[in-house]
């Protein structure tokens, strides 16, 4: 209404915005925000409002749900993400990509408190139609995460992604190492480019990771002892690279047999050993000394390199080295190929090669190809756990018991032995 009767009626008229105001309002709850009430909820919805307010005000656990009006990608964006730390940048790297490339593109323009069972089934749906099971698992916890964050930010009272009974969450498929056969090895091998063959002789020979294998120094090798220092590895982190220590950050020596060393000098002989510098560990600019210091760059001589110089990339490695090599062996199908246009110039395109996703025949099946042999041998498992790096022989036993060689028939004779004598 107006606030000044009209000058020839003497009534006060009826503004623009009547009837569409709210009507009701709840105020004077000790740390509760002011909120009004449309006319339609009635004096009963503010009442009611009122109460819940008052006793959970009382006890301590209101949550203003109009805080959780938040859109979700903000909030990620604000409040989640700042407060991450992570001690390893490569995890941090995982993490952001896992959330700005699967979470907020399909859930971040949602109120946080408008995710509901619909919403999430829906996001599940378009990740199980794009990813693999075990990055959909991973999204899924970051997601849960997040939620409960914001249960402790006190702009939600529950998490969706917990007790979900509804919805069928992904959940990440059991890995069992597979070791390859000798042939299969030797195939592969045949089919790399020839400077890049040692990769496979020491994945094999001495159970080294892809990124040990690129971080290897000519000081690393004990052509004397016999032996390989594992001591670094070169990482990916965001878009470079840099030295860092072996996963789990522990070094290792591994005993290796004279013909791994000998395709080592045979190498080396053809392609001397080339000097790469990386930042240690984390190649962003520090900002305190402290940081300038642990992340000063290291110079070492490595053994194998990029074709244009420099450390190798996991990633290059496996796209033009690793993968063709598989399809030339006949270990995945051949790749599928298709036109694309470049991105800055129209009516040119390009052929794009793409390969089959086979996680069981990475890099790695060359490291399970090691401890394979070795457990046949009957090396001792806590043995087998120190050349691998594993952090505990339990994780070896658990990655490889079903490589064990059976038990014989030396147990049962010392048990009849023990019971005739």
């Amino acid at each position: 209404m107006t606030k000044k009767p009209d000058p020839i009626t003497g009534k006060k008229r009826k503004t623009d915005r009547w009837g569409k105001g709210k009507r009701y309002r709840v105020a004077g709850i000790p740390g509760v925000k002011d909120r009004s009430f449309e006319k339609l909820e009635g004096p009963q919805g503010a009442k009611a409002w009122l109460a819940k307010a008052q006793h959970e005000s009382t006890s301590g656990e209101f949550v203003d749900p109009r805080r959780g009006q938040i859109l979700l990608g903000d909030y990620i964006e604000q409040e989640w993400w700042p407060r991450r730390d992570y001690d390893n940048p490569s995890t941090e790297a995982t993490v952001k990509g896992r959330v700005w490339t699967h979470i907020v593109p399909h859930l971040g323009h949602h109120q946080m408190n408008a995710v509901k069972t619909k919403q999430l089934g829906e996001w599940l749906k378009t990740l199980k139609a794009t990813v693999g099971p075990g990055t959909a698992n991973e999204c899924w916890r970051y997601l849960s995460a997040i939620f409960q964050a914001a249960i402790d930010d006190e702009r939600l009272t529950r998490n969706p992604c917990r007790n979900q009974t509804t919805l069928r969450v992904p959940s990440r498929p059991p890995a069992k190492a597979r070791a390859w056969p000798k042939e299969q090895v030797l195939a592969v091998q045949a089919a790399m480019d020839e400077r890049f063959r040692l990769c496979v002789d020491l994945g094999v020979g001495a159970g080294l990771r892809s990124g040990e294998v690129f971080g290897l120094s000519v000081d690393d090798i004990d052509f004397a002892g016999e032996r390989i220092l594992v001591r670094r590895q070169v990482k990916k982190v965001g878009a470079k690279l840099a030295f860092a220590l072996p996963k789990g950050e522990k070094t290792r020596v591994v005993p290796v047999p004279p013909y791994l060393l000998k395709r080592i000098e045979e190498a080396l002989a053809k392609r001397p050993a080339q000097e790469v510098t990386l930042p240690w560990k984390d190649p962003r600019p520090p900002t305190t000394d402290r940081e300038a210091e642990e992340r000063a760059p290291q110079t070492h001589s490595l053994i194998l390199t990029a074709a244009r110089g420099g450390a190798i990339r996991r990633e290059g490695f496996d796209t033009r080295i690793w993968k063709p090599a598989l399809s030339a062996a006949g270990v995945i199908p051949p790749p599928r190929e298709r036109k694309q246009p470049f991105r800055h110039r129209p009516g040119v395109l390009r052929t794009v090669v793409t390969y089959e996703e086979s996680r069981e025949n990475g890099f790695h099946a060359l490291r399970h190809t090691f401890a394979s042999v070795q457990l046949d041998a009957r090396e001792p498992i806590v043995a087998v756990s120190k050349w691998l790096g594993h952090a505990d022989p339990s994780i070896t036993l658990r990655i490889y018991a079903h490589m064990m060689p059976e038990a014989d028939g030396r147990g049962r004779s010392a048990m009849q032995n023990w019971f005739e004598s």
